[in-house]
């Protein structure tokens, strides 16, 4: 069974960090890319980052450039995201989500989340 479990939100002054992760369990965790989303209060989801199933290709959407690191594990099974000089429009429920293959952008499974809360 496919399981991930995201960790390390939490709340955060403008401008400061956090990392979440992600601990994925129950298939072959460096066989599959992996993507961040997120949710807003009261909003759909958006496309945060991906990463390949080898760390060598990432991306992140515009307004996270610079600021965020996605990054993984694959000894660990883990997936992370470093947020820096993080604002309060950054508050959102985090997910980790699995890629349907090595390179897979689409995903098909994803965790519970994890709260980050932007606020002085």
């Amino acid at each position: 069974e496919v399981q991930l479990v995201e960790s390390g939100g939490g709340l955060v002054q403008p401008g400061g960090s956090l990392r979440v992760s992600c601990a994925a369990s129950g298939f072959t965790f460096d066989d599959y890319a992996m993507t961040w989303v997120r949710q807003a209060p009261g909003k759909g989801l958006e496309w945060v980052s991906y990463i390949n199933w080898n760390g060598g290709t990432t991306y992140y959407a515009e307004s996270m450039k610079g600021r965020f690191t996605i990054s993984r594990d694959n000894a660990k099974n883990t997936l992370y995201l470093q947020m820096n000089r993080l604002q309060s429009e950054d508050t959102a429920v985090y997910f980790c989500a699995k890629g349907r293959g090595p390179y897979g952008y689409e995903y098909d499974y994803w965790g519970q989340g994890t709260q980050v809360t932007v606020s002085s």
